[in-house]
Protein backbone atom coordinates (compact mmCIF):
# COMPACT_ATOMS: atom_id res chain seq x y z
CA UNK A 1 0.00 0.00 0.00
CA UNK A 2 1.31 3.72 -1.11
CA UNK A 3 1.69 5.68 1.81
CA UNK A 4 0.39 8.81 2.01
CA UNK A 5 3.01 11.86 1.81
CA UNK A 6 2.83 13.84 4.67
CA UNK A 7 1.68 17.83 3.70
CA UNK A 8 4.38 20.48 4.13
CA UNK A 9 3.24 22.71 6.26
CA UNK A 10 2.09 26.94 5.32
CA UNK A 11 4.34 27.40 8.37
CA UNK A 12 7.32 25.64 6.74
CA UNK A 13 5.97 27.30 2.94
CA UNK A 14 6.49 30.82 4.60
CA UNK A 15 9.54 30.43 6.50
CA UNK A 16 10.88 28.54 3.16
CA UNK A 17 9.65 31.12 0.46
CA UNK A 18 11.43 34.03 2.89
CA UNK A 19 14.66 32.48 3.66
CA UNK A 20 14.59 31.83 -0.98
CA UNK A 21 13.96 35.42 -1.36
CA UNK A 22 16.71 36.14 1.69
CA UNK A 23 19.11 33.93 0.19
CA UNK A 24 18.98 35.19 -3.37
CA UNK A 25 18.60 38.69 -2.26
CA UNK A 26 22.29 38.19 -0.11
CA UNK A 27 24.08 36.25 -2.88
CA UNK A 28 23.20 39.08 -5.37
CA UNK A 29 24.46 41.86 -2.94
CA UNK A 30 27.89 39.52 -2.10
CA UNK A 31 28.24 38.55 -5.60
CA UNK A 32 27.81 42.16 -6.65
CA UNK A 33 30.14 43.66 -4.25
CA UNK A 34 32.93 40.35 -4.29
CA UNK A 35 33.04 41.61 -8.27
CA UNK A 36 33.78 45.22 -7.65
CA UNK A 37 36.43 44.73 -5.07
CA UNK A 38 37.87 41.94 -7.12
CA UNK A 39 37.47 44.43 -10.30
CA UNK A 40 39.22 47.44 -8.44
CA UNK A 41 41.64 45.13 -6.88
CA UNK A 42 42.52 44.33 -10.58
CA UNK A 43 42.75 47.69 -11.65
CA UNK A 44 45.05 48.52 -8.63
CA UNK A 45 47.67 45.94 -9.57
CA UNK A 46 47.79 47.17 -13.38
CA UNK A 47 48.16 50.49 -12.21
CA UNK A 48 51.13 49.03 -10.60
CA UNK A 49 52.56 47.17 -13.28
CA UNK A 50 52.26 49.82 -15.72
CA UNK A 51 54.44 52.30 -13.05
CA UNK A 52 56.86 49.76 -14.26
CA UNK A 53 57.09 50.84 -18.04
CA UNK A 54 57.47 54.91 -16.86
CA UNK A 55 60.72 53.83 -14.50
CA UNK A 56 62.01 51.69 -17.77
CA UNK A 57 62.97 54.20 -20.46
CA UNK A 58 63.05 51.33 -22.91
CA UNK A 59 64.04 52.34 -26.53
CA UNK A 60 64.22 50.17 -29.68
CA UNK A 61 68.14 51.07 -29.87
CA UNK A 62 70.51 52.85 -28.36
CA UNK A 63 74.70 53.48 -27.95
CA UNK A 64 76.22 53.76 -25.15
CA UNK A 65 77.34 57.69 -23.96
CA UNK A 66 79.01 58.86 -21.36
CA UNK A 67 79.31 55.64 -19.67
CA UNK A 68 81.17 55.54 -16.02
CA UNK A 69 82.81 52.35 -14.51
CA UNK A 70 80.03 51.05 -13.08
CA UNK A 71 78.05 51.06 -16.17
CA UNK A 72 75.89 53.87 -15.81
CA UNK A 73 75.98 57.88 -16.54
CA UNK A 74 74.67 60.63 -14.48
CA UNK A 75 70.82 61.73 -15.02
CA UNK A 76 68.23 59.10 -14.62
CA UNK A 77 69.60 55.81 -13.26
CA UNK A 78 67.33 53.86 -15.86
CA UNK A 79 67.71 55.68 -18.69
CA UNK A 80 69.16 52.97 -21.40
CA UNK A 81 70.71 55.21 -23.16
CA UNK A 82 73.70 55.54 -20.05
CA UNK A 83 74.04 51.69 -20.63
CA UNK A 84 76.48 50.08 -22.81
CA UNK A 85 74.55 46.70 -23.20
CA UNK A 86 71.10 45.22 -22.52
CA UNK A 87 72.55 42.97 -20.07
CA UNK A 88 74.07 45.92 -17.82
CA UNK A 89 70.85 47.78 -18.04
CA UNK A 90 69.02 45.09 -16.96
CA UNK A 91 71.05 44.03 -13.89
CA UNK A 92 70.44 47.73 -12.80
CA UNK A 93 66.70 47.88 -13.37
CA UNK A 94 66.69 44.67 -11.29
CA UNK A 95 68.40 45.86 -8.30
CA UNK A 96 66.90 49.26 -8.45
CA UNK A 97 62.98 48.24 -8.83
CA UNK A 98 62.94 46.32 -5.68
CA UNK A 99 59.36 44.39 -5.55
CA UNK A 100 57.32 44.45 -2.87
CA UNK A 101 55.18 42.46 -0.72
CA UNK A 102 53.32 39.72 -2.92
CA UNK A 103 55.71 40.93 -6.36
CA UNK A 104 58.66 39.78 -7.99
CA UNK A 105 60.60 40.61 -10.98
CA UNK A 106 63.26 38.91 -13.06
CA UNK A 107 65.71 39.97 -16.22
CA UNK A 108 65.91 37.28 -19.03
CA UNK A 109 68.16 37.52 -21.61
CA UNK A 110 68.04 36.08 -25.01
CA UNK A 111 65.24 33.33 -22.87
CA UNK A 112 66.88 32.44 -19.78
CA UNK A 113 66.75 34.12 -16.13
CA UNK A 114 69.92 36.23 -15.51
CA UNK A 115 68.74 38.58 -13.00
CA UNK A 116 66.84 38.52 -9.71
CA UNK A 117 66.49 41.12 -6.74
CA UNK A 118 68.85 40.55 -3.90
CA UNK A 119 66.62 41.66 -1.39
CA UNK A 120 63.52 39.09 -2.02
CA UNK A 121 60.59 40.99 -0.11
CA UNK A 122 58.38 39.24 -2.20
CA UNK A 123 59.06 35.80 -3.86
CA UNK A 124 61.14 34.19 -6.70
CA UNK A 125 59.76 33.45 -10.36
CA UNK A 126 63.15 32.51 -11.98
CA UNK A 127 62.89 28.74 -11.50
CA UNK A 128 59.68 28.72 -13.25
CA UNK A 129 60.80 28.11 -16.46
CA UNK A 130 57.46 26.96 -18.21
CA UNK A 131 56.38 30.65 -17.49
CA UNK A 132 59.40 32.49 -18.37
CA UNK A 133 59.26 30.44 -21.85
CA UNK A 134 55.73 31.75 -22.02
CA UNK A 135 56.69 35.08 -21.74
CA UNK A 136 59.65 35.14 -23.86
CA UNK A 137 57.43 33.56 -26.84
CA UNK A 138 54.48 36.21 -25.90
CA UNK A 139 57.41 39.08 -26.14
CA UNK A 140 58.96 38.12 -29.04
CA UNK A 141 57.21 40.17 -31.84
CA UNK A 142 56.41 43.01 -29.29
CA UNK A 143 57.97 46.24 -29.32
CA UNK A 144 56.01 47.43 -26.33
CA UNK A 145 55.00 46.48 -23.12
CA UNK A 146 53.14 43.04 -22.87
CA UNK A 147 50.21 42.44 -19.67
CA UNK A 148 49.07 38.95 -18.75
CA UNK A 149 47.56 37.23 -16.22
CA UNK A 150 49.08 33.07 -16.00
CA UNK A 151 48.05 30.21 -13.73
CA UNK A 152 51.96 28.88 -12.51
CA UNK A 153 52.96 26.52 -9.67
CA UNK A 154 53.20 29.29 -7.34
CA UNK A 155 49.60 30.55 -8.12
CA UNK A 156 47.65 33.13 -10.12
CA UNK A 157 50.20 35.94 -11.39
CA UNK A 158 49.29 39.13 -13.23
CA UNK A 159 52.19 40.10 -14.80
CA UNK A 160 53.86 42.73 -17.12
CA UNK A 161 56.68 42.02 -20.03
CA UNK A 162 59.06 44.74 -21.04
CA UNK A 163 61.14 44.15 -23.74
CA UNK A 164 64.93 45.75 -24.08
CA UNK A 165 66.49 46.25 -26.80
CA UNK A 166 69.51 48.29 -27.72
CA UNK A 167 71.28 49.13 -31.18
CA UNK A 168 74.63 47.18 -31.90
CA UNK A 169 73.47 44.96 -29.42
CA UNK A 170 72.41 41.42 -30.12
CA UNK A 171 70.95 40.47 -26.59
CA UNK A 172 67.15 40.53 -26.63
CA UNK A 173 66.16 41.03 -22.70
CA UNK A 174 62.87 40.91 -21.30
CA UNK A 175 61.98 42.76 -17.72
CA UNK A 176 59.58 40.62 -16.05
CA UNK A 177 57.67 42.17 -13.13
CA UNK A 178 54.57 39.65 -11.50
CA UNK A 179 51.69 40.06 -8.78
CA UNK A 180 50.70 37.33 -6.73
CA UNK A 181 47.14 37.68 -7.31
CA UNK A 182 46.07 34.97 -4.48
CA UNK A 183 48.08 37.54 -2.42
CA UNK A 184 46.70 40.70 -3.62
CA UNK A 185 43.17 39.79 -3.87
CA UNK A 186 43.55 37.73 -0.22
CA UNK A 187 41.87 40.62 1.52
CA UNK A 188 38.54 40.52 -0.91
CA UNK A 189 38.73 36.94 -0.70
CA UNK A 190 39.07 37.03 3.31
CA UNK A 191 36.01 39.63 3.25
CA UNK A 192 33.87 37.05 1.16
CA UNK A 193 34.14 34.40 3.04
CA UNK A 194 32.99 36.63 6.54
CA UNK A 195 29.92 37.95 4.58
CA UNK A 196 29.34 34.81 3.51
CA UNK A 197 29.30 33.37 7.39
CA UNK A 198 27.55 36.57 7.78
CA UNK A 199 24.79 36.11 5.44
CA UNK A 200 24.64 32.31 6.74
CA UNK A 201 24.66 33.15 10.39
CA UNK A 202 21.58 36.32 9.10
CA UNK A 203 19.92 33.61 7.31
CA UNK A 204 19.66 31.07 10.24
CA UNK A 205 18.37 34.27 11.93
CA UNK A 206 16.23 34.91 9.88
CA UNK A 207 14.80 31.46 9.87
CA UNK A 208 14.63 31.34 13.73
CA UNK A 209 12.77 34.52 14.16
CA UNK A 210 10.32 33.98 10.93
CA UNK A 211 9.76 30.42 12.23
CA UNK A 212 8.54 31.76 15.62
CA UNK A 213 6.67 34.79 14.31
CA UNK A 214 4.76 32.77 11.51
CA UNK A 215 4.11 30.14 13.94
CA UNK A 216 2.28 33.08 16.20
CA UNK A 217 1.16 34.58 12.90
CA UNK A 218 -0.86 31.13 11.76
CA UNK A 219 -1.89 30.33 15.47
CA UNK A 220 -5.28 31.49 14.65
CA UNK A 221 -5.19 29.17 12.02
CA UNK A 222 -4.10 26.16 13.69
CA UNK A 223 -6.82 26.67 16.77
CA UNK A 224 -9.04 27.17 13.30
CA UNK A 225 -8.40 23.95 12.37
CA UNK A 226 -8.54 22.17 15.82
CA UNK A 227 -11.79 23.93 16.18
CA UNK A 228 -13.09 22.90 13.38
CA UNK A 229 -11.83 19.20 14.41
CA UNK A 230 -13.76 19.26 17.64
CA UNK A 231 -17.16 20.77 16.59
CA UNK A 232 -20.05 18.03 16.32
CA UNK A 233 -23.54 18.24 16.15
CA UNK A 234 -23.99 17.79 20.26
CA UNK A 235 -20.98 19.80 21.14
CA UNK A 236 -20.35 23.60 19.26
CA UNK A 237 -19.32 25.44 22.16
CA UNK A 238 -15.68 25.24 20.94
CA UNK A 239 -14.06 29.07 19.87
CA UNK A 240 -10.79 30.41 18.93
CA UNK A 241 -8.94 32.45 20.93
CA UNK A 242 -8.89 36.01 19.92
CA UNK A 243 -6.00 38.02 19.63
CA UNK A 244 -4.35 40.56 18.02
CA UNK A 245 -5.61 43.02 15.54
CA UNK A 246 -4.63 42.13 12.05
CA UNK A 247 -6.21 40.05 8.91
CA UNK A 248 -6.07 36.76 10.69
CA UNK A 249 -7.26 37.92 14.26
CA UNK A 250 -10.19 39.86 12.15
CA UNK A 251 -10.91 36.14 10.49
CA UNK A 252 -11.08 34.56 13.63
CA UNK A 253 -13.69 36.98 14.57
CA UNK A 254 -15.31 36.31 11.66
CA UNK A 255 -15.28 32.51 12.08
CA UNK A 256 -16.52 32.60 15.91
CA UNK A 257 -19.53 34.64 14.86
CA UNK A 258 -20.28 32.17 12.44
CA UNK A 259 -20.12 29.66 14.93
CA UNK A 260 -22.26 31.32 17.26
CA UNK A 261 -24.71 31.84 14.14
CA UNK A 262 -24.26 27.92 13.57
CA UNK A 263 -24.72 27.06 17.61
CA UNK A 264 -27.67 29.38 17.98
CA UNK A 265 -29.49 27.78 15.06
CA UNK A 266 -28.92 24.54 15.49
CA UNK A 267 -30.27 25.01 19.48
CA UNK A 268 -33.30 26.82 17.95
CA UNK A 269 -33.70 24.12 15.53
CA UNK A 270 -33.42 21.74 18.46
CA UNK A 271 -35.79 23.65 20.37
CA UNK A 272 -38.22 23.19 17.46
CA UNK A 273 -38.28 20.09 16.99
CA UNK A 274 -38.63 19.33 20.75
CA UNK A 275 -41.88 22.00 20.94
CA UNK A 276 -43.53 20.35 17.98
CA UNK A 277 -42.69 16.85 19.08
CA UNK A 278 -44.68 18.29 22.22
CA UNK A 279 -46.75 19.80 20.77
CA UNK A 280 -48.05 16.88 18.23
CA UNK A 281 -47.74 14.31 21.07
CA UNK A 282 -50.71 15.53 22.86
CA UNK A 283 -53.45 15.61 20.32
CA UNK A 284 -51.84 12.26 18.84
CA UNK A 285 -52.02 10.91 22.20
CA UNK A 286 -55.63 12.06 22.72
CA UNK A 287 -56.99 10.39 19.49
CA UNK A 288 -55.42 7.13 19.94
CA UNK A 289 -56.61 7.16 23.95
CA UNK A 290 -60.27 7.78 22.49
CA UNK A 291 -59.91 5.22 19.85
CA UNK A 292 -58.67 2.87 21.71
CA UNK A 293 -61.79 3.29 24.29
CA UNK A 294 -64.32 3.63 21.29
CA UNK A 295 -67.34 1.78 21.44
CA UNK A 296 -67.08 0.55 17.96
CA UNK A 297 -70.97 -0.74 18.68
CA UNK A 298 -72.04 2.47 20.10
CA UNK A 299 -72.86 5.01 17.20
CA UNK A 300 -73.01 7.81 19.43
CA UNK A 301 -69.65 6.90 20.78
CA UNK A 302 -68.02 6.43 17.43
CA UNK A 303 -69.42 10.33 16.06
CA UNK A 304 -68.08 12.16 19.46
CA UNK A 305 -64.64 9.96 19.21
CA UNK A 306 -64.52 11.21 15.08
CA UNK A 307 -65.45 14.76 16.35
CA UNK A 308 -62.82 14.64 18.47
CA UNK A 309 -60.18 13.43 15.92
CA UNK A 310 -61.40 15.87 13.45
CA UNK A 311 -60.69 18.71 15.61
CA UNK A 312 -57.53 17.28 16.82
CA UNK A 313 -56.49 17.08 13.33
CA UNK A 314 -57.37 20.54 12.70
CA UNK A 315 -55.41 21.84 15.49
CA UNK A 316 -52.50 19.99 14.04
CA UNK A 317 -52.93 21.42 10.40
CA UNK A 318 -52.93 24.82 12.01
CA UNK A 319 -49.68 23.92 13.36
CA UNK A 320 -48.18 22.99 10.43
CA UNK A 321 -49.28 26.04 8.52
CA UNK A 322 -47.67 28.08 10.91
CA UNK A 323 -44.30 26.54 11.05
CA UNK A 324 -44.27 26.12 7.35
CA UNK A 325 -45.36 30.14 7.52
CA UNK A 326 -42.66 30.82 9.79
CA UNK A 327 -39.82 28.97 7.59
CA UNK A 328 -40.33 30.52 4.27
CA UNK A 329 -39.52 33.98 5.96
CA UNK A 330 -36.01 32.78 5.64
CA UNK A 331 -35.91 33.08 1.78
CA UNK A 332 -34.55 36.47 0.76
CA UNK A 333 -36.81 36.59 -2.37
CA UNK A 334 -40.00 35.46 -0.01
CA UNK A 335 -40.48 39.44 0.43
CA UNK A 336 -42.16 41.41 -2.05
CA UNK A 337 -41.01 44.52 -1.42
CA UNK A 338 -42.97 47.66 -2.70
CA UNK A 339 -43.73 51.63 -1.66
CA UNK A 340 -46.57 50.97 1.06
CA UNK A 341 -48.97 53.48 1.52
CA UNK A 342 -49.46 53.29 5.26
CA UNK A 343 -52.91 55.00 5.67
CA UNK A 344 -54.86 52.48 3.07
CA UNK A 345 -52.75 49.42 4.57
CA UNK A 346 -54.27 50.79 8.08
CA UNK A 347 -57.17 51.11 6.81
CA UNK A 348 -57.65 47.50 5.48
CA UNK A 349 -56.65 46.54 8.36
CA UNK A 350 -59.46 48.14 10.18
CA UNK A 351 -61.79 46.75 7.99
CA UNK A 352 -61.03 43.16 7.89
CA UNK A 353 -60.49 42.82 11.65
CA UNK A 354 -64.13 43.97 12.21
CA UNK A 355 -65.25 40.92 11.28
CA UNK A 356 -64.38 39.31 14.13
CA UNK A 357 -66.54 38.52 16.50
CA UNK A 358 -67.09 39.73 20.36
CA UNK A 359 -65.12 42.80 20.09
CA UNK A 360 -65.27 46.89 19.05
CA UNK A 361 -62.65 47.55 17.00
CA UNK A 362 -61.81 50.74 16.45
CA UNK A 363 -59.23 52.67 14.03
CA UNK A 364 -57.42 55.36 16.31
CA UNK A 365 -54.99 56.61 14.47
CA UNK A 366 -53.85 56.91 10.85
CA UNK A 367 -50.27 57.75 9.35
CA UNK A 368 -50.36 59.64 6.30
CA UNK A 369 -46.68 58.54 4.74
CA UNK A 370 -45.01 55.32 2.62
CA UNK A 371 -42.67 52.69 3.81
CA UNK A 372 -41.02 50.14 1.70
CA UNK A 373 -42.30 46.94 2.72
CA UNK A 374 -44.42 43.62 1.92
CA UNK A 375 -48.13 44.57 2.55
CA UNK A 376 -49.50 41.03 2.45
CA UNK A 377 -46.63 40.10 5.23
CA UNK A 378 -47.26 43.15 6.80
CA UNK A 379 -51.20 42.77 6.81
CA UNK A 380 -50.89 39.50 7.68
CA UNK A 381 -48.63 40.44 11.03
CA UNK A 382 -51.06 42.76 11.70
CA UNK A 383 -54.05 40.69 11.63
CA UNK A 384 -52.73 38.08 13.88
CA UNK A 385 -51.83 40.38 16.02
CA UNK A 386 -55.72 41.36 15.97
CA UNK A 387 -56.29 37.63 16.59
CA UNK A 388 -54.16 36.83 19.14
CA UNK A 389 -55.72 40.80 21.04
CA UNK A 390 -58.78 38.82 20.07
CA UNK A 391 -58.04 35.43 22.03
CA UNK A 392 -56.86 37.51 25.24
CA UNK A 393 -59.05 39.82 25.48
CA UNK A 394 -62.59 39.78 27.34
CA UNK A 395 -65.43 39.06 25.18
CA UNK A 396 -67.01 42.87 24.40
CA UNK A 397 -64.17 45.08 25.20
CA UNK A 398 -62.91 47.37 22.46
CA UNK A 399 -59.79 46.87 20.51
CA UNK A 400 -58.13 49.80 18.65
CA UNK A 401 -55.77 49.40 15.55
CA UNK A 402 -53.65 52.55 15.02
CA UNK A 403 -50.24 53.69 13.08
CA UNK A 404 -47.79 56.98 13.43
CA UNK A 405 -44.66 57.33 13.33
CA UNK A 406 -41.62 58.88 14.72
CA UNK A 407 -38.30 60.44 13.24
CA UNK A 408 -36.95 57.36 12.17
CA UNK A 409 -39.89 54.91 12.19
CA UNK A 410 -43.11 54.19 11.40
CA UNK A 411 -45.54 51.78 14.20
CA UNK A 412 -48.72 49.79 13.50
CA UNK A 413 -50.14 49.05 16.73
CA UNK A 414 -53.06 46.88 18.10
CA UNK A 415 -54.14 48.06 21.32
CA UNK A 416 -56.46 45.83 23.83
CA UNK A 417 -57.92 46.72 27.31
CA UNK A 418 -57.65 43.56 28.55
CA UNK A 419 -55.60 41.89 31.47
CA UNK A 420 -52.21 42.87 29.65
CA UNK A 421 -48.86 41.27 30.43
CA UNK A 422 -47.34 41.55 33.23
CA UNK A 423 -43.28 42.84 32.66
CA UNK A 424 -41.76 39.98 33.94
CA UNK A 425 -43.62 37.89 31.09
CA UNK A 426 -42.69 40.17 28.30
CA UNK A 427 -38.79 38.28 27.68
CA UNK A 428 -40.40 35.25 26.69
CA UNK A 429 -44.14 37.02 24.59
CA UNK A 430 -42.36 35.77 21.45
CA UNK A 431 -41.35 32.47 22.09
CA UNK A 432 -42.85 29.18 20.39
CA UNK A 433 -45.50 27.53 21.81
CA UNK A 434 -45.92 29.39 24.76
CA UNK A 435 -49.01 31.62 26.26
CA UNK A 436 -49.04 34.18 28.48
CA UNK A 437 -49.83 33.35 31.60
CA UNK A 438 -49.46 29.08 30.83
CA UNK A 439 -53.13 29.51 29.58
CA UNK A 440 -53.90 25.79 27.57
CA UNK A 441 -57.46 26.87 27.29
CA UNK A 442 -57.02 29.12 23.88
CA UNK A 443 -56.91 27.58 20.98
CA UNK A 444 -53.93 27.81 18.44
CA UNK A 445 -50.78 26.54 18.17
CA UNK A 446 -48.57 29.27 19.76
CA UNK A 447 -46.60 30.61 17.06
CA UNK A 448 -48.72 33.35 15.95
CA UNK A 449 -46.88 35.96 17.12
CA UNK A 450 -43.83 34.65 16.30
CA UNK A 451 -44.32 35.05 12.93
CA UNK A 452 -45.45 38.54 13.96
CA UNK A 453 -41.60 38.85 15.02
CA UNK A 454 -40.45 37.10 11.89
CA UNK A 455 -42.11 39.67 9.85
CA UNK A 456 -40.77 42.39 11.42
CA UNK A 457 -37.37 41.69 11.53
CA UNK A 458 -37.60 40.65 7.19
CA UNK A 459 -38.13 44.24 7.11
CA UNK A 460 -35.36 45.74 9.44
CA UNK A 461 -37.88 46.33 11.94
CA UNK A 462 -38.90 44.99 15.27
CA UNK A 463 -42.25 44.40 17.92
CA UNK A 464 -42.46 45.72 21.06
CA UNK A 465 -45.10 45.05 23.99
CA UNK A 466 -45.83 48.12 26.44
CA UNK A 467 -49.10 48.94 28.84
CA UNK A 468 -52.52 50.09 27.90
CA UNK A 469 -53.03 52.90 30.06
CA UNK A 470 -55.59 51.88 31.88
CA UNK A 471 -55.11 48.25 31.69
CA UNK A 472 -54.50 46.23 28.77
CA UNK A 473 -51.39 45.13 26.10
CA UNK A 474 -50.23 47.49 23.47
CA UNK A 475 -48.05 45.50 20.84
CA UNK A 476 -46.22 47.96 18.00
CA UNK A 477 -44.59 46.46 14.64
CA UNK A 478 -41.87 49.01 14.44
CA UNK A 479 -40.95 49.61 10.91
CA UNK A 480 -37.48 51.66 9.44
CA UNK A 481 -39.03 55.18 8.09
CA UNK A 482 -36.61 54.87 5.10
CA UNK A 483 -36.30 52.21 2.42
CA UNK A 484 -32.16 52.31 2.58
CA UNK A 485 -32.23 51.13 6.50
CA UNK A 486 -33.69 47.81 5.35
CA UNK A 487 -31.25 44.90 5.72
CA UNK A 488 -31.37 41.45 4.03
CA UNK A 489 -34.32 39.40 5.11
CA UNK A 490 -33.53 37.16 8.09
CA UNK A 491 -32.70 33.52 7.83
CA UNK A 492 -34.41 30.42 9.63
CA UNK A 493 -31.70 30.80 12.34
CA UNK A 494 -32.48 34.46 13.19
CA UNK A 495 -36.03 34.01 13.08
CA UNK A 496 -36.13 31.32 15.22
CA UNK A 497 -33.72 32.31 17.45
CA UNK A 498 -36.19 35.19 18.28
CA UNK A 499 -38.80 35.62 21.36
CA UNK A 500 -41.80 33.41 20.80
CA UNK A 501 -45.57 34.07 21.10
CA UNK A 502 -48.38 33.60 23.58
CA UNK A 503 -51.47 32.76 21.75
Amino acid sequence: MERTRKPVSARARIVGAVLAVACVGLAVVGSVTFAVQQKRAFSDIDQRLHAQVASLQTVASAGPTGQTSSGSASGDPLNIKNFASVDAYLKAAVALLVPAQNEASVAVLDGQARYRPETLSGFDISHDTAFIKRVVAETRNADAAVLGTARTAQGSLRYIAIPVTMKGDPERGVYIRAVDLDGELAPVTASGATYALAALIMLVAIGTVGWFVVGRLLSPIRHLRDTADAITLTDLGARIPEQGNDDISDMTRTVNSMLDRLEGSVDVQRQLLDDVRHELKTPITIVRGHLELMDAADPADVEATREIGMAELDRMTRLVEDIDALASLEGPDDLTITEVEVANLTRRAGDLVAVIPGHTWLVADVYDGVIAGDSDRLLQAWLQLADNAAKYTPEGSPIEVGSDADATHVRLWMRDHGPGIAPAARHRVFRRFDRAGGSRGVSGSGLGLAIVDAIARAHGGSVAVTDTPGGGATITIHLPLRAEHLPSPVRAGDVLMQREAVE
